[in-house]
């Protein structure tokens, strides 16, 4: 039964393919120019964000005022995607990102959700129990630190610039970027040196 799903599958892939090309939305080569790109992405292309804000005050402020122009002077795709947006998480504010309607996120910067990314129970308890949820990704927080949970949308995708870890005041960028996870750019959990 697979094999014929997967058989049916790249036959209306095929013919999607096809009725795109000649109703003059996409040709064959925007698809395939566009599925590339899609597969390219990954966490490391955020990871290089995170680390170049962390050494550079000026990329910082242009990836806080315009995380879509800031990808972009890094050489990364966004042409297609929705606005980038980018909350800081500070020593009294700890950002979270959540889709609560699916599973909207910044795939041309950190690639495909994690699996939990997309589960109805992160997605309700980011927004109900917020810190519980973090404790359970390792992330205890001071109850004096703030959460703020942002809903990642379809028209606008959100990721964090996490706070930058004590002892990597010498480190390249290279380094920095080698140290941050997906889930330290959706705030779930902290990077650590």
């Amino acid at each position: 039964m697979s094999a014929l799903l997967d058989i049916d599958s790249e036959h209306l892939l095929a013919a999607l393919k096809k009725l795109l090309a000649a109703k003059g939305i996409a040709s064959p080569e925007n698809i395939a120019d566009r599925i590339a790109v899609t597969d390219a992405a990954s966490p490391a292309l955020g990871a290089r964000m995170v680390a170049r804000a962390w050494l550079d005050p000026e990329y910082r402020a242009l990836m806080l005022r315009d995380g879509t122009r800031a990808a972009e002077s890094l050489g990364i795709v966004m042409r297609g995607a929705p606005p980038l947006g980018v909350m800081e998480c500070t020593p009294d504010t700890h950002a979270l990102i959540v889709c609560t309607l699916c599973s909207c996120y910044p795939r041309a910067v950190l690639g495909y959700p994690p699996f939990w990314f997309k589960s109805a129970a992160y997605r309700a308890r980011a927004v109900r129990a917020p810190r519980a949820l973090l404790a359970e990704f390792g992330t205890v927080l001071p109850d004096s630190t703030r959460i703020r949970v942002i809903d990642s949308t379809a028209d606008y995708r959100w990721m964090v610039l996490p706070l930058r870890p004590a002892g990597t005041q010498d480190w390249d960028e290279d380094r920095l970027a080698a140290i941050v996870r997906a889930g330290d750019m959706v705030g779930a959990t902290q990077v650590r040196a």
